[in-house]
C-alpha cells in the first residue's frame, strides 16, 4: 500500500527535508504550512511532482483532509528564539491546539503519528548529557517558556491520545540541527555566524561563548526521524549529535571554513539561555541502530557552500 504522509510544517527547514525523504521512498506527501516561518523556496523543487501536494493551512485551525493519511508527522512550530519570541501566542497555540488537531487527524484515520519535540524541554539542564529520563529545568514564566512549555504540553497531549484513544504515536526530541535550507535570518548560532562571516560582519556571541551546544547535520537527523517513524517505540527518543562544542569554538570554526577575517563581538546573554546542551543518544543507538555520521567540520563546509549559492541566487 502506498504511504500517504501528512507533514505539518512541511515547508520548514526540517519539514521540507522530510518531504524529500518520504517522496524518495515512493510515498504520497502532503505538506501543510501557513508560511509564518516556512519558505516556499524550500519546497519549490517539489511542486511539479505528482506525488507532492501543498496545503496552505494553519494547523491551529481544524483541518479535515480529503484523503486518509497513513502517517501524520507534526513539525509545525516556530523553532528559533527570534521566531518564537516574536510569535509567543502562536507558538503556544501550535504546541497545544495545533498538536491536538494533528492528533485528531491521526486518530480519525488510524494513522501513525510523530511529534517533533525538542531538546528545549530540558531547559537549562543540571544533568549533562541529557537522557530522556531527565525531567528538565524549565522556567514556565521566562521568555523561552513559550516554546519550552508548548513542546512539553505537546508531549503530554501526544501520550494522552496514545493512552486514551490508542493512537499509534512517536515522540522525537530534536537537538540543534543545521544544514542547507536553514534560513540566513533564522537567529540560531550556525546561520547567524555563517551569514555574518560571508558578509564580512562581526560574529555576535552572546555571553562569553563558553556555553555549549551539539550540532546535528540535517541528513543525519532525517535518517533518524524516518527510522523512529518506522519503529515501534512510543516513548521519547533523543536525536542529535553528542559532539559537544562551545559557542566560541563554533565561531572560530566558521571563520576557518569560510575564510573570513570577521571579528568577534560579545553581547549580553539572553534570559534562561542554556549553559550546556548535549544529547544522550543511547536509546537511539539501541532501539533504532542510529548514530550521526556527518562531522561538524564536514557539515559546516556543506552548509557554507549552500549559503554561498543562496546569497548569489
Amino acid at each position: 500500500m502506498t504511504e500517504r504522509v501528512l507533514i505539518t510544517g512541511g515547508a520548514g527547514f526540517i519539514g521540507s527535508h522530510l518531504c524529500d525523504a518520504f517522496l524518495a521512498r515512493g510515498a504520497e506527501v502532503w505538506a501543510l504550512d501557513n508560511f509564518l516561518t516556512g519558505s516556499r523556496a524550500n519546497i519549490a523543487h517539489l511542486v511539479d511532482s505528482g506525488s507532492f501536494h501543498l496545503v496552505e493551512h494553519n494547523i491551529i485551525e481544524p483541518f479535515f483532509p480529503d484523503f486518509e493519511p497513513t502517517h501524520v508527522l507534526h513539525l509545525a512550530s516556530p523553532a528559533s528564539p527570534p521566531q518564537y519570541l516574536a510569535n509567543p501566542i502562536h507558538t503556544l497555540k501550535v504546541g497545544g491546539i495545533g498538536t491536538m488537531n494533528a492528533l485528531g487527524i491521526a486518530k480519525a484515520a488510524g494513522a501513525r503519528f510523530l511529534l517533533a519535540s525538542t531538546s528545549e524541554i530540558y531547559g537549562d539542564p543540571t544533568v549533562s548529557p541529557q537522557p530522556e529520563t531527565y525531567l528538565g529545568n524549565v522556567s514556565s514564566v521566562g521568555p523561552r517558556g513559550v516554546y519550552d512549555e508548548a513542546k512539553r504540553y505537546a508531549e503530554a497531549m501526544t501520550m494522552s491520545y496514545r493512552r486514551a484513544h490508542a493512537v499509534d504515536t512517536r515522540i522525537v526530541r530534536i537537538f540543534n540541527t543545521y544544514g542547507p535550507r536553514l534560513a540566513p535570518g533564522d537567529g540560531r548560532a550556525i546561520p547567524n555566524f555563517v551569514s555574518q562571516a560571508l558578509a564580512g560582519e562581526p560574529l555576535t556571541i552572546y555571553g562569553d561563548g563558553s556555553q555549549t551546544r551539539s550540532f546535528c547535520y540535517i541528513d543525519d537527523l532525517v535518517r533518524g526521524l524516518v527510522a523512529l517513524t518506522d519503529s515501534n517505540e512510543p516513548d521519547p527518543v533523543n536525536l542529535g549529535n553528542p559532539d559537544e562544542r562551545s559557542i566560541a569554538e563554533l565561531a572560530r570554526l566558521v571563520l576557518e571554513v569560510t575564510g573570513s577575517d570577521s571579528k568577534i563581538e560579545h553581547r549580553a546573554l539572553p534570559v534562561d539561555d542554556p549553559k550546556v546542551r548535549c544529547p544522550d543518544i543511547t536509546r537511539a543507538r539501541t532501539l533504532l541502530g542510529w548514530a550521526p555520521k556527518v562531522g561538524l567540520e564536514d557539515g559546516l563546509a556543506r552548509t557554507v557552500e549552500w549559503f554561498r549559492s543562496f546569497s548569489s541566487a
